[in-house]
């Protein structure tokens, strides 16, 4: 019998992948992946520990699948990823009942690492952080988690920006790109299986390929990857204003698979708060960049992420942020409350903004938010529209979820479909009958019609 393994996997796509490869190295290793924790004999927690936030979710899904062993369902408790690689030999006190507390870096040795618990000559040693120097690879095998149509993939990992509160750095080390010619071969892999929409990752996929000899650039990988048959779609996901330019523009306009849309998390708008951010770019290279995507890509959908109640963010500071949202008016928007990380710059800086003053702004920033998009969604009603099917729907007069060009999965808002017999993963021509503020509601348009 083998031994069963349930990985959890928190925080964004990136340590998706990482969960992905994880998986297909402990089934490589002779384990059992299940779905369910109450039927491992293992349990792998892959943490995120970006912001206090995540830090919290991970500690209480530490402690609640410390509670499965406790009654015994659960031999060995596993945490990997950021959180461990963060806080080192800290958390082995502090957490006495995980077995093993693995970084970044430990992705290729997990299978390893997880069969030495089980073995009679099993190493005192609990907690293995190395460098975060880990960088996949074609060769590196994965267990997509995601539906069978979708996959991300990571063209580059680790962060050399240093915004002065991120922790990324510190946790994934610095920026490096991979070969054009691994990804492509992953890219080829991953359409043979089955998936019709890659959707690009990494902490800046804008600066992919600026560290390699022949600096290949992001829109020249575009180009390739629109070649390969079988993928539909081509997403692009954690762009940097400072490292967004007209010739990747025209290439997301000019290829078809490759979706008129970007995220560009911009952070503020005010440049005293940038400059505290330590952001690349001011607010005038924000609004010209955003002025281009639009101008060149037609109807493009821009998404965004903010931050409110940054240090030393004053009421006009803010004012200046809602006004930037208020015109520019962004087809999908996230905001983040701020908050004070251990070791980074920011954490020093003067003009901490009290929590209700950031949990306010938030809010209203998000009321903003959700009128703007009902607006947008409900200006492409008449529209035609590509639409990929997700799942069944039981929502009445709508067979189907389903996602538009326009939106990325769990990020955005949804498609909800009334269409003929499909099956998940068909791309399907709707028109656009109805919107709210963030979803859409489509009809499969007949064969032949318009």
């Amino acid at each position: 019998m083998k031994n069963t393994i349930h990985i959890t996997s928190l925080g964004c796509s990136k340590n998706l992948i990482d969960s992905e490869v994880m998986a297909a190295a402990l089934v490589e290793g002779g384990f059992e992946i299940v779905p369910s924790p109450q039927d491992a004999q293992v349990i792998v927690i892959n943490t995120c520990a970006f912001i206090l936030p995540a830090q919290e979710e991970a500690l209480d899904e530490i402690f609640r699948m410390a509670q499965l062993k406790s009654e015994g369902r659960c031999r060995h408790l596993v945490v990997t990823g950021c959180l461990p690689q963060r806080y080192g030999t800290l958390l082995e006190e502090e957490i006495p009942e995980v077995d093993l507390f693995l970084g970044t870096g430990e992705v290729p040795r997990i299978a390893t690492l997880i069969a030495s618990l089980q073995s009679e000559q099993r190493p005192e040693q609990r907690s293995f952080i190395g460098k975060p120097d880990f960088l996949m690879n074609s060769s590196h095998r994965r267990l997509l988690s995601t539906p069978s149509h979708i996959a991300y993939l990571k063209i580059a990992e680790g962060c050399s920006n240093y915004c002065s509160y991120c922790v990324i750095p510190a946790v994934r080390g610095e920026f490096r790109s991979r070969g054009m010619d691994d990804i492509l071969r992953e890219t080829e892999m991953l359409a043979q299986g089955g998936v019709k929409e890659i959707i690009l990752t990494a902490q800046e996929t804008t600066r992919y390929g600026r560290d390699l000899v022949t600096a290949p650039g992001l829109h020249n990988l575009l180009k390739e990857m629109a070649l390969m048959m079988g993928i539909e779609w081509i997403r692009l996901l954690y762009t940097h204003p400072a490292s967004l330019d007209d010739a990747l523009f025209r290439t997301i306009s000019d290829l078809d698979k490759v979706c008129n849309y970007i995220d560009i998390p911009v952070q503020h708008i005010d440049d005293t708060i940038l400059g505290s951010m330590n952001r690349k770019g001011d607010g005038r290279l924000i609004n010209n960049m955003i002025e281009h995507a639009r101008k060149i890509i037609p109807g493009v959908a821009l998404r965004t992420s903010l931050i409110v109640g940054f240090p030393g963010e004053t009421q006009e500071s803010f004012d200046r942020l809602l006004a930037f949202v208020r015109e520019t008016r962004f087809d999908h928007l996230g905001v983040f409350e701020y908050s004070k990380e251990a070791g980074t710059r920011a954490a020093t800086l003067p003009g901490h903004v009290p929590d209700q003053v950031k949990k306010l702004r938030r809010g209203i920033i998000m009321e903003e938010q959700a009128s703007i998009s009902r607006q947008i969604n409900q200006a492409l009603v008449g529209s035609t529209t590509e639409v990929v099917i997700e799942e069944p729907s039981d929502l009445p007069g709508h067979d189907y979820i389903g996602r538009s060009r326009r939106q990325a999965p769990d990020i955005d808002g949804i498609t909800y479909v009334n269409a003929g017999r499909r099956n998940i993963g068909d791309i399907v021509t709707c028109t656009i009958v109805e919107a709210d503020e963030y979803d859409l509601f489509a009809e499969e348009k007949a064969s032949g019609s318009g």
